[in-house]
């Protein structure tokens, strides 16, 4: 077909492993398990940690007694965020169309490219996957299709190859649906592939089988998008538009439990310019925010308030996630963690001037946010803290105490 596109799901293989080990190269090779926290569950594996029967979830207490010779290293998420920028960059050279579906997947239009680098569809993704490794050092797996639902399936197949590229095109398509268990599909899943092998259905080239009033009656629109999608026909587009998450949330169990208000005042802050930063970044403002606490012994507590106006500015919304964690606070008990988390969003540069709100003091406020922004980029991470300081903490790092210090 003249008109046919073909698009490539580039997925970072065990990606907070692989940043691990690109910040320090003498864990490769090596069992390797990222934990959520220290006191926290096991959330990345390398192969080797896999081979040892390390599983995915298992609290870090139990991991080490059960698996002691795997390592153990607490999730560096702003190391990730960082490493996974310089790939996406790289993927945003390659192609002019990216869709980045999330911190270690992306969707790259591979349309006209082969005229472009005189090279064939596979050999396109194994170019790709030689300058991500060559330049970031970090290991991709790559799957090429003509559509996003066989990209993702022939990315999946490609992690057992030795090559870790594979290309589903006309001779090998069908071969792959036969060979997918229909709860591998994109979008399926285990509960609805339950239900499809109660049809019959057990595999991906078994659904395309099934005619389109028979999906539609049982499984709807979705169901006939998905069958035109394995069979190669491209309905879910590349977009390069940013689209707004559901939610926004940023958390971290404590070092040592505390009861302590004012240091989890200091480390809601923290969370708090982290959500920040990532609604500044996406353009766009929250109108409810919600604030947790979790006890020693993991009970949760959770409430969230509905703002006046959407916010994106940390000394604002610390106002309301104070009072928030004043509310849900008890003295005296221990505390193992506190987070936060933003929703319903708008986007900035659709806000409309609010009559009886002084706006320029609002521009302000935008302009102090992304000059925060702007001074982590260059200096680190929390070069700047806002809030309640901690005492322990280096005064040299430059505090702003609280909001009337501005």
């Amino acid at each position: 077909m003249a008109n046919q596109k073909y698009i490539a799901l580039v997925d970072c293989d065990s990606f907070f492993v692989s940043c691990e080990r690109k910040l320090n190269p003498e864990l490769s090779g090596l069992p390797v398990s990222v934990v959520s926290g220290e006191r926290g569950c096991v959330i990345a594996r390398s192969r080797e940690a896999k081979q040892l029967g390390v599983p995915m979830g298992i609290p870090l207490f139990q991991a080490v007694e059960k698996y002691p010779k795997c390592i153990y290293i607490p999730a560096n998420h702003y190391a990730y965020t960082k490493i996974s920028q310089m790939v996406m960059a790289i993927l945003k050279d390659f192609s002019p169309n990216v869709q980045v579906y999330s911190i270690d997947e992306a969707f790259v239009d591979f349309t006209g490219l082969t005229k472009l680098y005189g090279k064939n569809y596979y050999q396109l993704g194994a170019e790709l996957q030689k300058q991500v490794w060559d330049s970031v050092n970090i290991p991709v797996t790559i799957g090429v299709s003509t559509s996003k639902t066989l990209a993702k399936l022939a990315s999946d197949k490609a992690k057992n190859s030795k090559t870790r590229v594979a290309l589903a095109g006309k001779q090998t398509k069908i071969n792959l649906l036969k060979n997918t268990e229909i709860d591998e599909v994109w979008g399926i899943g285990r509960k609805l592939g339950i239900k499809l092998r109660g049809y019959g259905i057990k595999t991906a080239y078994d659904f395309t089988r099934k005619d389109d009033a028979w999906i539609q009656k049982r499984f709807g629109k979705n169901g006939l998008v998905t069958k035109a999608e394995l069979l190669g026909t491209m309905i879910s587009t590349i977009s390069n538009e940013i689209e707004f998450p559901k939610s926004v949330s940023d958390s971290k169990s404590f070092l040592e439990f505390s009861s302590d208000l004012n240091f989890l005042k200091n480390e809601l802050s923290i969370h708090i310019h982290s959500c920040c930063k990532r609604l500044r970044k996406i353009d766009c403002k929250c109108s409810i925010v919600g604030v947790f606490v979790k006890t020693k012994d993991f009970k949760t507590y959770y409430e969230k308030r509905e703002l006046d106006v959407p916010l994106n500015f940390e000394f604002d919304i610390s106002k309301t996630a104070f009072e928030i964690l004043e509310n849900l606070y008890v003295p005296n008990v221990l505390y193992r963690s506190v987070g936060v988390v933003f929703e319903n969003f708008n986007r900035t540069s659709e806000e409309q001037l609010l009559l009886f709100t002084d706006n320029n003091k609002i521009e302000l406020k935008e302009k102090l946010g992304k000059s925060l922004d702007k001074l982590e980029q260059k200096f680190g991470r929390n070069i700047v803290r806002t809030g309640f300081v901690n005492k322990e903490v280096p005064f040299k790092q430059g505090f702003l105490t609280s909001p009337q210090d501005i």
